[in-house]
């Protein structure tokens, strides 16, 4: 989700509850800040030798240990508040990927994507998700998209990839 798409949807919803689903039927606690917000430029060279870049806004969210027992959560309209005058601080770009950085005590600390929204009765429910790492060369580099079946396999695969002649670091 975009910057700019986060933005929209809070701006629908003020009225409701703004819930974070991390997993599956897992949120985070009522009791959360808004501890942070990074305007991250990502300047990358990938395996293949190909060089990217992106900008992403990342949402760094937390629970307080002294709200434990909160049961309302944060209204979409104090989140819209706290991110628009981060943005008069520091301008957002709104093309830019939007994630939230969160961590408990039984889940690691992750920068998660927003995968979707539902509202249900006086809640806006944001779907929080990991996206698995990938080789970004993988046409470049000779890297098959199915699965190697053999260790013997595999191995070719990996020094081919990896040979000084192969184009890959």
């Amino acid at each position: 989700m975009k910057t700019k798409e986060l933005f929209s949807i809070l701006e629908q919803h003020q009225e409701k509850e703004l819930l974070f689903e991390y997993v599956q039927n897992s949120f985070v606690g009522a009791n959360y800040h808004i501890t942070e917000v990074k305007h991250i430029v990502i300047d990358s060279v990938d395996c293949g030798a190909q060089t990217d870049s992106w900008n992403e806004t990342i949402i760094q969210l937390w629970e307080s240990p002294s709200e434990f027992h909160k049961t309302k959560h944060m209204s979409a309209l104090k989140a819209l508040g706290i991110l628009k005058k981060v943005g008069k601080m520091k301008p957002y770009d709104f093309d830019a990927e939007v994630k939230f950085e969160y961590s408990n005590k039984t889940f690691h600390t992750a920068q998660l994507f927003v995968n979707d929204f539902e509202t249900e009765d006086n809640k806006l429910i944001l779907n929080l998700g990991v996206e698995k790492t990938a080789c970004k060369a993988q046409e470049l580099c000779g890297v098959p998209e199915t699965v190697v079946r053999t260790l013997e396999k595999a191995k070719e695969k990996v020094e081919a990839c990896c040979s000084p002649e192969s184009g890959c670091c």
